[in-house]
């Protein structure tokens, strides 16, 4: 192709909305934190058709490797609005990592994909170094992603952000839920907020407020403060009990469906779940949306995590010793519930 014909279909390009320079500019704001959590399996940067990491599994007697993929929901919208972009970075690693840390695995690396119907370079950077933060938080790799412009696609100063890890466990010491038995102690960790699920509800709730004014409802601090704080990880958690000796037999990541649809992903036949709702006080954010919304209370256990990210299973005569080891590495946990004969979740005070 010759340099006139190239320039001339780089405008028709331009003209159909789609920025190639855009793009190129926004890799080179982004690439000096993505390349800080590159480990030594990693081979080669950021560029490549595909990202080379290597399989250095020798520690372990039966790898298996584990995936998730997820995006944020509409929590995009919230950003937008508030101008905050790089919280949904670290949105997407952490919630990702929950997901496969379910099963016990470690994290490897990461992927991402963030599109927008414009691309501006700035906004993809804060974007993807939020998330290299997280992954280096994490010692995770982040390998490579995509940023795509699609004008008619997407609306004009929208954006959508999507992440896959890949992570390894060795075959036996993976955690399925085969073992949780009745009497077994459901023990919690709080979220950071709504994490990534929730959103559209809470925007119906709440659109129509003031979001930079205090509000005592929310202890003085406004939704501008409250609605965007990412979603946090629970690997650390992991990592004491494990340190601890502690038979964890089951786990749960409380995302869409909350307390309702997630824990029973991981029940065996014939075990269900009780869950105490006086053992804890739901965030005032919450109640916020549940009153504004006029939701049920059976309902909101399903809509939104309620104040609870995480739950750890375990042995009920290692309650105690679990609960010391989370709170010696900085957790607030409490037991929530335990396992009992039956199905699904079960709540006190709460209609069905």
């Amino acid at each position: 192709m010759t340099d006139s014909k190239a320039a001339a279909t780089g405008s028709a390009y331009e003209r159909a909305g789609v920025n190639i320079e855009a793009g190129h500019r926004a890799v080179e704001l982004m690439k000096a934190a993505v390349a800080r959590t590159h480990t030594p399996d990693v081979l080669g940067g950021l560029g490549g058709f595909g990202g080379l990491f290597r399989a250095a599994f020798g520690h372990l007697s039966d790898p298996v490797l584990v995936a998730s993929t997820d995006g944020v929901g509409t929590k995009t919208k919230v950003a937008v609005r508030l101008g905050q972009h790089g919280g949904l970075g670290a949105d997407i690693v952490n919630h990702c990592v929950n997901d496969i840390l379910v099963q016990g695995a470690r994290p490897l690396f990461f992927l991402d994909y963030v599109a927008m119907g414009r691309l501006r370079p700035e906004i993809v950077a804060e974007v993807v170094t939020g998330a290299a933060g997280a992954c280096e938080a994490l010692g995770v790799a982040l390998l490579g992603g995509e940023t795509a412009e699609m004008p008619g696609v997407y609306v004009e100063g929208e954006l959508d952000i999507v992440g896959t890890v890949v992570g390894v466990l060795d075959r036996p010491k993976l955690i399925d839920g085969t073992r949780i038995g009745a009497g077994d102690t459901v023990i919690a960790l709080p979220s950071t907020g709504l994490h990534t699920n929730g959103f559209s509800l809470a925007r119906l709730a709440l659109d129509d407020l003031d979001w930079h004014a205090p509000r005592a409802d929310l202890h003085g601090q406004t939704l501008a403060e409250v609605l965007p704080v990412p979603h946090r990880a629970y690997l650390s958690a992991f990592d004491a009990l494990e340190k601890a000796g502690l038979d964890v037999r089951g786990m749960a990541h409380i995302t869409g469906g909350g307390l309702v649809d997630n824990p029973p992903r991981v029940f065996p036949a014939g075990i269900g779940m009780e869950i105490d709702t006086t053992s804890w006080t739901v965030p005032q954010l919450f109640e916020l949306i549940v009153e504004r919304a006029q939701v049920p209370r059976g309902e909101a256990f399903r809509a939104l995590n309620m104040g609870v990210g995480f739950l750890f299973i375990v042995p009920e005569a290692q309650a105690d010793a679990a609960l010391d080891a989370l709170r010696a590495a900085g957790e607030q946990p409490w037991v929530i519930g335990r396992m009992v004969p039956g199905r699904g979740v079960a709540f006190s005070g709460v209609p069905s």
